[in-house]
């Protein structure tokens, strides 16, 4: 993620904005993006690569796909499938452990500096005073993204931390498997009375996956114009955008 920019990335018009806000009773938000920029814009390249070594000692020669994934979540998916496809005994299945743990080692270093996406804080107030219920739907692990909220005092204002399963990699977004966890934790909460927002295709595919609605949250006008090409019901460039859609909102009455 680069700094936002409101200029280049909003692409929908206020009362869109409103009336989809107006019609969830939970707000569902990206972890690295809509609320922090977790590696401040670096690259997941060296994390990969340390993975692929550490799995080249127990594993010997890896797939090239494998070999080819530069990003360290997608690495994590690709050795789950190498494990799979090699059900003969020879794979110690231990090295996925290991390489999850590589990456969420990283995560919780970078959650340690990682500084409040713009306006964050004044959003999520604002959402809770209109009675919406919160909660996040993230790849990255649940520990670095509770550090992250404790440190900026945002830990209450989420019921649930839906973060990256350590042993099923492949339960990432785009698989909405995050988010019915996090529908669930909202007391069963129906998928039409929710909207995630994201600024990935992989937040988009997972939110309608799972029949929830999709507002990006975009850097650029080709990001934006993307997200909206790919079905996003919005698009918004920074969270005052989405704070001034809430001034004329009704209070939900959603919680038990």
């Amino acid at each position: 993620m680069t700094a936002m920019n409101p200029t280049l990335g909003g692409t929908t018009d206020p009362l869109r904005l409103r009336r989809l806000l107006d019609s969830a009773r939970a707000v569902l938000l990206d972890f690295d993006g809509p609320v922090c920029d977790l590696f401040a814009g670096r690259s997941t390249q060296p994390i990969a690569g340390e993975i692929k070594a550490m799995a080249r000692r127990k594993w010997n020669a890896l797939d090239p796909a494998v070999e080819a994934c530069d990003d360290s979540h997608g690495v994590l998916h690709l050795l789950r499938d190498m494990l799979d496809r090699k059900r003969d005994g020879v794979l110690d299945p231990a090295a996925l452990g290991a390489a999850d743990g590589i990456v969420t080692r990283y995560e919780y270093e970078a959650a340690g500096s990682a500084v409040p996406a713009p306006g964050i804080h004044l959003l999520l107030d604002t959402l809770l005073g209109h009675g919406k219920r919160l909660a996040i739907v993230t790849n990255n692990a649940e520990g670095p993204v509770r550090k992250f909220l404790e440190l900026h005092g945002m830990s209450r204002k989420f019921e649930a931390v839906c973060g990256r399963d350590p042993r099923e990699p492949r339960r990432m977004k785009p698989d909405p498997a995050s988010v019915h966890r996090a529908l669930r934790t909202l007391s069963r909460m129906s998928p039409a009375h929710a909207v995630l927002v994201g600024d990935q295709l992989t937040d988009l595919r997972a939110a309608t996956a799972a029949g929830v609605g999709f507002l990006g949250y975009a850097t650029d006008h080709e990001r934006g114009r993307l997200l909206l090409r790919e079905g996003a019901r919005g698009v918004v460039g920074s969270h005052a955008q989405l704070i001034a859609a809430c001034a004329p909102l009704t209070v939900s009455r959603s919680r038990p």
